[in-house]
């Protein structure tokens, strides 16, 4: 199933505030995005629909099997991504930010070249 890129950024935001809080809430998604609490209200709800997160009555968000398999997908393209870029010389900021674009669009073949080039370089 194709997912809005928009809801690709979610997912792994939530993923990321798991791994750094241990937990998920509205509030933490809308400061690390930028985005405003009704921006968030109406993804979650979105996702939720989806079938990627769940919500529980106190507000914590949990990702679903099908959420975490994406949110983790996309971030191991960030991080590969970003390992690459700044591999071949883009300051850490640069490298950050064309990640987050480009692991949307990249299609599968080029990320495994660029991972194999990565393992060849290591």
């Amino acid at each position: 199933m194709k997912i809005q890129k928009s809801a690709e950024d979610y997912l792994e935001t939530m993923l990321q505030l798991k791994r750094e809080k241990g937990y998920i809430r509205s509030i933490d998604i809308a400061r690390h995005l930028e985005v405003t609490k009704p921006s968030v209200s109406y993804a979650t709800k979105r996702l939720r629909e989806n079938g990627y997160i769940t919500m529980a009555d106190d507000g914590q968000i949990e990702l679903t099997e099908e959420g975490f398999a994406i949110a983790a997908k996309i971030d191991e393209r960030h991080r590969t991504l970003f390992r690459f870029l700044t591999k071949i010389g883009v300051s850490e900021e640069t490298a950050a930010e064309d990640a987050c674009r480009i692991e949307h669009d990249l299609s599968d073949e080029t990320f495994r070249a660029i991972c194999r080039h990565l393992e060849e370089e290591d």
